[in-house]
């Protein structure tokens, strides 16, 4: 069966440790600023201390893409884990601005190793004809994360203190940090012709999918920043519904449904999945009421179960033995439309109004979709025809 030959000791080793991984980052989402805020720092300061550690994931991720290639990406896991650590347990002594400030950039050189490394790490270990559906299982880890990891470091700190949230934190690290330990340890993942083919850091093959999910994400950044204020003026009270309909709709889609990411061509998969953020868009442009809402957000969420896993496995693809540096383009690339996406649309916001922005948003997904009929899909296609002409 398939998901016996996906669900190896190793993938639910790394599954395991980026489970814990990424509940140590997302109990930080809604608690640090209101931990800064305690200690005085002024509202600019606390969204450059929040923002820097993207910043700095970004910039690292190329450089963490093109080591994979000669390093086991056990040893990059180990590294972020370890930095997550220390920075856990140094933001309850250390100060704001410019000693928290190195801190964030750490925080997000520990995201950039650990994500990176353990993604190119399931990639490699996954069965060539159900990377996909790997993919998929594989990024639940974040969905579960990213549901329950909010509302928990709430908990924590409405319970009882921002110390005990810290150290939880390194505590989920150190969990995460032991059980990459437990990994095999492989090989270089190139050959020496591979490296000396590609010299570059960003990798021009993994460039369509990257494009791809960076306009993706310029929706989901804005989305995030501004729908809970939307919602709040049309009398949801709690916006946090929408994004739960969102995550349930991740987990079903990717669990039940994994499949599908390799019984179709990447092609065929991404194609509804891009028109599914149109829709979703356009519905909250036009509606008001929380059922619309929740309708807006189960289509969004069934799009991206299977969009951003096809995303990766594309990038994957195109990149034969270089899946290092793909990951590593992609990864920077795609994360670049987050911050993108919530600062271009606060310009909107602030010189327009909700309805417009999300209209903008629509037109976000209709380049994006326009991008992948013109020219991903039709590139594919001459390719196909090209490799038919050759063999025949």
């Amino acid at each position: 069966m398939a998901i016996r030959k996906i669900l190896s000791r190793d993938f639910l080793l790394t599954f395991a440790a980026q489970l814990a991984f990424s509940f140590s980052l997302f109990v930080l989402i809604p608690t640090l600023p209101i931990y800064l805020a305690r200690l005085g720092t002024p509202e600019a300061e606390i969204g450059i201390l929040i923002g820097i550690s993207s910043v700095s994931s970004l910039i690292l991720r190329p450089f963490v893409g093109r080591a994979l290639l000669t390093t086991p990406e056990r040893n990059f896991m180990l590294v972020g884990a370890l930095f997550f650590i220390l920075c856990s347990m140094a933001y309850i002594f250390v100060p704001p601005f410019w000693s928290f400030f190195m801190i964030r950039v750490i925080h997000g050189f520990g995201f950039a190793l650990f994500y990176t490394a353990s993604t190119a790490f399931i990639a490699n270990i996954s069965p060539e004809a159900h990377r996909g559906q790997s993919l998929g299982y594989f990024f639940l880890a974040f969905n579960f994360s990213f549901a329950l990891a909010p509302s928990f470091g709430m908990f924590l700190i409405n319970q009882f203190n921002f110390t005990l949230l810290f150290i939880v934190c390194a505590a989920l690290s150190l969990c995460s940090l032991i059980l990459s330990t437990r990994l095999k340890t492989r090989g270089p993942n190139a050959s020496e012709t591979s490296l000396t083919e590609d010299r570059s850091f960003l990798s021009r093959k993994a460039l369509p999918p990257a494009i791809l999910a960076f306009f993706t994400h310029i929706i989901w950044g804005a989305l995030t920043a501004f729908f809970p204020l939307y919602a709040l003026e049309h009398g949801m009270s709690n916006p946090g519904l929408f994004f739960a309909a969102f995550a349930i709709m991740l987990i079903l889609g990717r669990t039940f449904g994994g499949r599908i990411l390799d019984l179709y061509s990447r092609e065929k998969v991404i194609l509804p999945c891009l028109l599914s953020y149109i829709i979703a868009t356009l519905i909250l442009a036009f509606s008001e009421t929380t059922p619309m809402f929740i309708l807006a957000a189960i289509i969004w969420g069934a799009g991206n179960a299977f969009a951003f896993p096809a995303f990766v496995a594309y990038a994957i693809d195109l990149a034969g033995s270089s899946r290092g540096p793909a990951l590593g383009t992609f990864t920077a690339i795609s994360d670049l439309g987050v911050g993108l996406g919530a600062v271009i649309m606060g310009v909107v916001l602030r010189l327009t109004n909700f309805q417009t922005m999300f209209l903008c948003l629509a037109l976000t997904g209709v380049i994006n979709f326009t991008y992948f009929y013109l020219f991903v899909m039709k590139q594919a296609g001459r390719s196909i025809n090209r490799k038919e002409r050759i063999e025949g």
